[in-house]
């Protein structure tokens, strides 16, 4: 059995949310919710809960017993730019990127 949860457009960029994303894939729910809490990046609290979102899903959806959960897909694809433009010298303006990306955990029991 499989549950997911997403987050779209979230305001990270997804270069730096793949690399909690790494950090946490594979790993069982408890070991997984402390690498995330103890994380100094800011995608990790954002991924916690999606994270606890999924395990709620799995709880009250599917009737899945937490414990034998593990993450079985976490991912985050580039979701649009918003595009921004900032006063410069000379009467000019340059482009300020801001991206988003769409975070989805997967959660399974099977091995």
């Amino acid at each position: 059995m499989e549950v997911v949860a997403k987050l779209k457009f979230a305001r990270l960029s997804p270069q730096k949310c793949r690399l909690v994303c790494d950090q946490v894939r594979g790993l069982n729910i408890d070991r997984a919710l402390d690498v995330l809490k103890f994380s100094r990046k800011r995608s990790a609290a954002v991924i916690k809960k999606v994270l606890d979102s999924a395990i709620a899903n799995a709880e009250h959806n599917n009737g899945a017993d937490i414990d034998e959960l593990k993450i079985a897909k976490v991912f985050a694809d580039q979701g649009p730019t918003y595009k921004r433009m900032q006063a410069k010298a000379k009467g000019r303006g340059s482009r300020i990127l801001k991206p988003t990306c769409h975070i989805t955990v997967v959660l399974s029991d099977e091995e």
